[in-house]
């Protein structure tokens, strides 16, 4: 069953709670897919089926309290917590990945927690990544309430906005709406994932250029070519004897 058909099968009172759970977990770090049901969730609401208010705000609760709980994971775990989760779950929490993340928080600092939630690694990478990294807790409530209020209920009400729209658009144009509109989404799509990776291969060149050059290895000798002595002769280092005058 796809998410949207089976948070649409549930009660209006636990598609509130299963959004702040869903979204509260993958901000505590657990790879979950929190925007896939808020996008879900967001589009039942344009249709009447729950309320649009509350679908934002429990995204919103669910985002600052699930990344607080990281945050303290983290700062109790540090980046042992990180080689160990690694090592179990290397396709989410391998070291490519833990060290894109610190590449974006040496650059950004406590803005890559506001930015994190906009990309799906480091959204939840940032709560136990900001811990371990000893983010002071004021500079990660900021811009874990900010990024929170922008992510869950800007995303909420831009799609409960943009599903009235399409909806009454597509009565009026039918099936050739609806083509255009998934081409529309596809290309859009297209777009972003590659200058994601654009990003993210320009930042994988920087870590390389910033990483500190290893020891000289000494050249090999040519073959045939003999060892110099290791050390000089006898005859060089002792001073000459002199020769005694012969007798009268």
């Amino acid at each position: 069953m796809h998410i949207d058909a089976w948070i649409e099968s549930v009660p209006p009172g636990w598609v509130y709670a299963l959004i702040a759970l869903i979204i509260g977990l993958e901000s505590l770090g657990i790879p979950l897919p929190g925007e896939i049901a808020l996008v879900s969730a967001a589009l039942l609401s344009s249709r009447g089926v729950v309320s649009p208010w509350w679908i934002a705000i429990c995204a919103i609760l669910g985002a600052i309290i699930g990344d607080s709980i990281g945050y303290s994971i983290g700062r109790r775990g540090g980046k042992p917590l990180f080689e160990k989760l690694g090592r179990r779950f290397p396709r989410h929490f391998g070291p490519e990945h833990l060290a894109s993340a610190e590449r974006s928080f040496q650059k950004w600092g406590m803005w890559a927690v506001f930015f994190g939630r906009f990309i799906a690694l480091l959204r939840i990478f940032a709560g136990p990544l900001a811990g371990a990294l000893r983010m002071p807790y004021w500079k990660f409530l900021i811009a874990n309430v900010l990024g929170g209020v922008v992510w869950a209920g800007g995303t909420t009400l831009l799609v409960y906005h943009v599903g009235k729209v399409v909806e009454q658009w597509l009565k009026g144009f039918s099936w050739v709406g609806l083509v255009l509109a998934a081409l529309g989404g596809a290309f859009s799509a297209w777009l972003l994932k590659r200058r994601a990776a654009k990003a993210r291969a320009e930042d994988e060149a920087q870590g390389l250029l910033d990483a500190p050059p290893g020891p000289a290895e000494p050249a090999a000798a040519a073959p045939g070519t003999a060892a110099a002595p290791a050390a000089t002769s006898a005859a060089a280092t002792t001073p000459a004897t002199a020769v005694a005058p012969a007798a009268d």
